[in-house]
């Protein structure tokens, strides 16, 4: 049910976006995948090219409708199709509401939100046409507020919303879509350097499995919301 078939995921370059396109290209998935800096476009890339050939990087800003649209014309030229899209790009800013600028507000909204947004706008004809899957990556703060997340926490509440909404509008076209809300994950997220002391949290490719069994689940079933946690809290 997977393999042959093409997956676009933002956010690939590290982290949640870098292990779930490992795990797919592991089981006959051809990957594209993008981010907002060259030099780490560039070496995800090489990294996953020892996984498997089928690997496109593509330096690309999901704040940008322009460039999401550019990326599936580079995918449609490459690979000739696109069946599975992952919106996973984002950012996190934690500081109390009143100390937020509203830079950093637009920075998280942007990229949050609107960028899901965009990527889904720019690849949903394609999505269409192979009846394809729409994964977004929210976060259990999507339904969890917290002191000093305002602006978080308002992106990601609204990834979830937008993502139920979307599935709704978009299963009469046979796209399935499914929100994602992971708790700890060891990533470079918020400035972390992934060591020993994230061995409890989730992984990168426990997230990639995830997803790999969602897209291989029967097309009659549709998990349209998944909170996804580890099972025992930090020491």
């Amino acid at each position: 049910m997977v393999e042959n078939k093409v997956a676009y995921i933002t956010g690939g370059t590290k982290g949640i976006g870098f292990g779930i396109a490992k795990i797919l290209l592991e089981n006959g998935v051809s990957v594209a995948f993008s981010g907002r800096k060259r030099d780490d476009v560039e070496k995800a890339e090489q990294d996953l090219k020892k996984v498997s050939q089928n690997v496109l990087g593509i330096v690309s800003d999901v704040r940008s409708l322009e460039s999401e649209e550019e990326v599936v014309k580079y995918i449609k030229e490459k690979f000739g199709r696109l069946d599975f899209v992952i919106a996973n790009a984002g950012l996190g800013i934690f500081k109390p509401v009143d100390q937020l600028s509203a830079e950093e507000w637009n920075d998280m909204i942007e990229t949050n939100l609107t960028g899901v947004f965009y990527t889904l706008k720019a690849s949903v004809e394609e999505l269409k046409r192979s009846k394809g899957y729409y994964i977004t990556i929210s976060s259990l703060a999507g339904a969890n507020f917290f002191e000093n997340g305002a602006g978080y926490n308002a992106s990601k509440f609204g990834v979830v919303g937008f993502t139920q909404a979307a599935m709704i509008d978009l299963r009469k076209y046979n796209i399935k879509s499914t929100v994602i809300m992971p708790g700890s994950v060891a990533t470079n997220f918020n400035g972390n350097v992934p060591s020993e002391k994230d061995a409890w949290k989730i992984q990168p490719e426990d997230m990639g499995n995830l997803v790999l069994d969602i897209l291989k689940m029967n097309p009659r079933v549709l998990p349209s919301k998944i909170e996804f946690r580890a099972t025992k809290p930090a020491n």
